[in-house]
């Protein structure tokens, strides 16, 4: 019996070569970004060979003058690296994705470090119409500014206004000959420096590693998008980590490309006394109340600290210092062989306890348990997996499974027992390409490893030994590839509580035993979306289940069956679908908004996925009348539709009524309205246009809330008119649906005219605008108003619930989601450019 498995990932062909550990990274919205020699690769796992990509390229960066030194004293030991340095093709050496939101269209930034030392952050092009991503701030030169002010001495933060004019002044005087820095008349400026200061200054500004935190932001369930930061850990040859304070924008956009990007220095740290080459960042939440933030760093003399900073205190510092992190542990090892890279997350089994993966440049690693509630730190173990350098490790589902890549071309899958780490086999049986010859067999060298956002699948990143390729083709262009492997099949521990436990000792079968793995790792894939500060990116899942779709449609349903229970019930047992369907079809306003969200993706993408976004919509619109409509439509079809356009019309209940809440609160405080940051309801005449076309499906707690509002406030502001006039002709347009509006061309003489089709923005329902819009890939509905932040927050939806009205006096905007699929709505990209594509 042939075993089960999701359909193929094709290998990504690479044009550059990585050359540094940890050269792949995949981010929260489903992009891959690899270190590729002097140019960074970014590119999606589900898009075909010769698919659009994005490239960052790296080019030689200008000399900074950190100060002259007599000639002589350039052949003295401390010197010699700067005086031999030669190299004047740089390549990339390290990169990090940034949390969601910090762009200006509210998706990534990244933080790029290079071979020369030098930081950079990239934007992603997303009206700028290019492949090329475009970069916002060079942190580099924002250090230098910042060390220049206070003479390099490294005693804080100093403003700009107090650079020393006279040092900046010798930058004029300096000439670059065979990539040494020479003085020319010397009598003229300050005074020289010695060998030892150009070296320290200069290890100050050589960065190594770069490393982005998760989002900060206050312990509220409801909180201002303004409070929230990221900060980013820049480690170098000093032994020191710089770190910057990033800002969410203000507002997001996606036709201004000259948002400037807030960013901040915030302090040094004083790590290590040797080069810091890794760093690894979580955000440890056990107690909701009071959040900390531990940082990881590794460097070349061998030891690991493990900093740890409270996020309440962190928010409210404006500068930091030795005293904003407090050393919680340092590792040392007794043969201080260098640490070449960190993962560490939180053990599902036990939130109080971290896992702490460490890999050596020996080729073995290192498993670290601590208890952050009792400060007790165990080690489970050394493992000597490799037998070159360690270049990639990363946990997936919880700490259950750890990755481990190396030089030597191995990557190796580890379980984790009580105590140990055993070793399992890792196998990909996906099919490959015809069109594509490359085997694994030609690949010489792994340098890194990256876990998808569902933990369903790995991708890793080789280069070819050019000895085993076709010199005259593939050996001119080809200089690496990324590969991928599924894991959600791979065996899960017994000992963790599952819908399927009970299932694995009645079954000998292999490959139903396998099945049992998968829909064990699918629902606790699943169930890691219920956090809010999880983006909805579940491609990986969606994947594998229409893969399962199209083998055992049952199979499938019965996962999603399973989640439901589990998830929106609370039931651990088994009941019909019919039934589960009919339990949450009643009870959807005791539903999170959150996991309303979910099953509305797992509807369209999974179940549906027949029926493109158009034709669910205009069958939602006639779901009375459905199997006359499409009379070949399966039976369990139609209930499916039933329940998607429940929950849509449930979570258009709780926008329709919060926005009414809102305009109610302002009338009676009009200072409310005017605070930074507030979010302020239009489109309310549409709205109750809305609920009048559908009085029998909504309840009376929403009847009786637009009912308190009088006809004459509502229509106090041009933004709460009824009135609306199509933008190409100037007709008028009534409201007969919340996707979309005809407007009226009676006035035409031409019997060809049609009148004109115009999008209802999926947030306040009022007519689009001909400009850009904000755009849901999963829905494919569009808005040029951003939903409140409470709306994607709320557990239940009671409108005299006193939950419900704080939410509705502390609304603020948030990242633009779309409303009913809670994904991150973008801007519509031609088919020849990068987008991302969370499902």
């Amino acid at each position: 019996m042939t075993r089960s498995c999701p359909s193929s990932l094709q290998p990504a062909i690479l044009l550059g070569a990585p050359s540094f550990p940890s050269a792949i990274a995949w981010s929260d919205d489903n992009l891959i970004a690899v270190a590729s020699g002097h140019l960074v690769t970014i590119l999606r796992p589900d898009l075909p060979v010769g698919g659009p990509r994005g490239v960052i390229k790296i080019f030689p960066s200008q000399p900074l003058c950190v100060g002259l030194v007599e000639r002589q004293d350039l052949l003295s030991r401390c010197l010699l690296p700067t005086t031999l340095y030669r190299d004047d093709k740089p390549v990339v050496r390290s990169i990090s994705w940034s949390p969601l939101g910090m762009a200006a269209n509210s998706g990534y930034l990244i933080a790029v470090c290079t071979s020369e030392g030098h930081v950079k952050i990239y934007r992603p092009p997303f009206c700028d119409y290019c492949a090329e991503w475009i970069e916002v701030v060079d942190i580099t030169k924002r250090l230098y500014e910042n060390l220049k002010c206070t003479e390099f001495l490294d005693i804080g933060i100093a403003t700009l206004d107090a650079f020393d004019k006279n040092v900046s002044d010798q930058m004029d005087s300096l000439y670059k000959h065979n990539g040494k820095l020479l003085k020319e008349n010397p009598e003229n400026h300050s005074p020289l420096i010695s060998a030892d200061q150009y070296a320290s200054r200069s290890a100050m500004l050589c960065s190594l590693v770069v490393s982005w935190s998760p989002l900060l932001h206050l312990a509220s369930e409801y909180y201002p998008v303004c409070d929230s930061f990221s900060l980013l850990a820049v480690g170098g040859k000093s032994g020191k980590i710089s770190l910057w304070r990033f800002h969410p924008p203000d507002c997001y956009t996606i036709d201004n490309k000259d948002v400037p990007t807030t960013v901040k220095f915030a302090g040094l740290l004083h790590a290590h006394n040797s080069w810091v080459t890794t760093i690894s960042w979580l955000l440890f939440a056990s107690d909701p109340s009071n959040p900390q933030i531990l940082l990881a760093s590794g460097s070349s003399d061998g030891s690991v600290k493990i900093w740890l900073a409270d996020n309440d205190k962190l928010l409210k510092l404006s500068k930091m210092d030795q005293t904003s992190f407090w050393l919680l542990k340092e590792v040392m090892t007794l043969n201080a062989v260098p640490v070449s890279v960190l993962s560490v997350t939180v053990h599902v089994q036990y939130p109080s306890k971290i896992l702490l993966a460490i890999g050596k440049v020996s080729g073995s690693f290192e498993i670290w348990l601590f208890d952050i509630s009792s400060r007790e730190f165990d080690k489970l173990g050394s493992y000597y997996a490799h037998d070159y350098v360690v270049t990639g490790l990363t946990w997936a589902f919880g700490g259950r499974f750890l990755y481990s890549c190396s030089q030597d071309n191995l990557v190796q899958s580890w379980i984790l027992r009580e105590n140990h780490l055993d070793k399992i086999t890792l196998n990909s049986d996906m099919p490959r390409d015809s069109s594509i010859n490359i085997s694994r067999d030609a690949f010489d060298s792994c340098f890194g490893v990256a876990v998808s956002p569902g933990n369903l699948v790995i991708a890793t990143v080789h280069c070819f030994d050019i000895e085993k390729l076709n010199r005259m083709y593939e050996g001119r262009v080809l200089r690496a590839a990324i590969d991928y492997f599924w894991i959600g099949g791979l065996q899960m521990d017994v000992q963790l509580k599952s819908p399927f436990s009970g299932c694995i000792e009645g079954n000998s079968s292999y490959l139903e035993k396998e099945l049992i793995y998968w829909g064990t790792n699918i629902i606790w894939s699943l169930n890691q979306y219920q956090c809010h500060d999880k983006p909805l990116v579940l491609w990986d899942i969606i994947t594998a289940l229409l893969a399962f779709k199209d083998h055992n449609s049952k199979y499938t349903e019965h996962i999603i069956i399973k989640w439901i229970t589990s998830s929106f019930l609370q039931l651990d047992m088994d009941l019909p679908s019919e039934k589960v369907l009919s339990f949450v079809s009643s009870s959807l306003s005791d539903i999170p908004s959150r996991l309303l969200h979910l099953f509305n993706i797992i509807c369209r993408r999974v179940i549906l996925a027949e029926l493109d976004a158009d034709q669910i919509t205009g069958l939602t619109r006639k779901v009375e009348k459905l199997e006359s409509v499409c009379p070949a439509m399966e039976k369990h079809i139609t209930k499916w539709t039933e329940i998607l356009l429940s929950i849509e019309r449930e979570l258009w209940k709780r926008l329709v009524c919060f926005s009414f809440s809102i305009f109610r609160t302002i009338m009676s405080n009009p200072e409310t309205s005017s605070q930074h940051g507030c979010w302020y309801p239009v489109g309310l005449a549409q709205m109750e246009q809305w609920i009048a076309s559908d009085q029998k499906h909504l309840g009376d707690q929403l009847k009786a809330i637009v009912s308190e509002v009088s006809h004459k406030k509502r229509f106090l502001a041009n933004r709460c008119s009824a009135v609306e006039t199509c933008s190409f002709c100037s007709a008028s347009v009534p409201f007969e649906s919340p996707e979309f509006g005809f407007c009226q061309c009676e006035n035409s003489s031409d019997d060809d005219v049609k009148p004109h089709r115009l999008l209802r923005c999926v947030v306040c329902m009022q007519v689009c605008p001909i400009t850009p819009l904000w755009y849901c890939v999963c829905c494919h509905r569009s808005g040029f108003r951003l939903a409140p932040e409470p709306l994607f927050r709320m557990s239940s939806f009671h409108v005299d619930a006193d939950t419900f009205i704080k939410s509705s006096s502390q609304a603020v905007s948030s990242k633009p989601f779309c409303p009913l699929c809670g994904i991150l709505l973008q801007r519509q990209q031609p088919d020849f450019l990068l987008s991302p594509r969370p499902v």
